[in-house]
């Protein structure tokens, strides 16, 4: 008999404990025996995921935001286990691409059907991201939205806030060598966004992507702007507007190397900011990843 499957629930971040209730209560709901793990200090996420990997089971639940399910993903990868998603934080960006329902019974009836599909992943420097990685003004603001929420004790959506004026008041810029697939781009640009497959960059649905396995990384590389010139741009990717090779330089390529003059730099992965060395290295990993989803046709 398989052990219960188990489910690591961050209890760090922001939906954390209040989750673990109806987590339970959906998994029971959907006939699945689960063991939940909630992990209270991060720096034992890991070690928790590792340990409950290590009971062979048939696979591994995250339940939580996009952070917590890319720390699972990349212990599920390595011990070659399908890995289950229950959407338990703030935007769920990686199972609203996969197409999972937003709510825990549904989600779990996912799960108890138990329908396995693969998937792409990304790496950066050698670390994996599902949804996407960033260079620039991204990687300042939750830079500084961190820092606001430890040191006054604020809510993530004010820090983000505060972040974002701060960081587009005063937008900077850096010089970078872009190498996509044997070709070279010189830009001096505020922001690099590499996504794990292509995204929508603008219009209604800005932000989502239809595939999670075309073998393909995407990138965006803005042109300069100032704070007004970056408020304008927001409005033209709000309305469809943005233009290819004047606004942003659109890439797809499998392999991405951006170089800079800096010896170390600031990335974002999957909404989690890290020191990083120069050149950073993007790179696809083709359906690197089983992941329990919804069967094809499934509303």
């Amino acid at each position: 008999m398989s052990p219960p499957l188990p489910v690591i629930i961050n209890a760090h971040s922001n939906s954390g404990s209040d989750q673990v209730d109806a987590v339970r209560d959906a998994l029971a709901a959907a006939g699945v025996e689960a063991r939940l793990l909630v992990v209270d200090d991060p720096q034992r996420l890991d070690a928790t995921i590792e340990e409950a990997l290590s009971a062979g089971p048939a696979c591994i639940v995250a339940a939580g935001g996009d952070g917590t399910i890319n720390a699972v993903a990349a212990h599920a990868i390595r011990a070659g286990v399908p890995l289950a998603v229950l959407p338990a934080g703030t935007l769920n960006h990686f199972a609203r691409d996969l197409k999972l329902p937003t709510a825990l019974d549904e989600a779990a009836a996912v799960i108890a059907r138990g329908h396995v599909r693969e998937v792409d992943v990304g790496e950066v420097n050698g670390n994996l991201f599902l949804n996407n990685s960033s260079l620039g003004l991204y990687a300042s603001m939750v830079d500084r939205r961190e820092r606001l929420q430890a040191r006054h004790g604020i809510n993530k959506w004010l820090a983000l806030l505060h972040a974002s004026l701060s960081v587009l008041r005063h937008p900077h810029t850096f010089s970078t060598v872009i190498n996509a697939d044997g070709q070279a781009l010189r830009r001096r640009t505020p922001f690099v966004f590499v996504g794990n497959n292509d995204y929508t960059v603008q219009g209604p649905h800005a932000g989502a992507r239809s595939t999670l396995d075309d073998g393909m990384l995407s990138a965006y590389v803005l042109r300069p702007y100032g704070a007004w010139g970056l408020i304008g741009l927001a409005v033209r990717a709000l309305f469809g507007r943005m233009v290819d090779g004047r606004d942003l330089d659109e890439i797809h390529a499998t392999e991405i190397v951006v170089e800079s003059h800096h010896g170390k730099t600031r990335v974002a992965r999957d909404g989690e900011v890290e020191m990083t060395d120069t050149p950073v290295c993007f790179r696809v990993r083709p359906r690197a990843l089983r992941v329990i989803a919804p069967e094809p046709g499934d509303a």
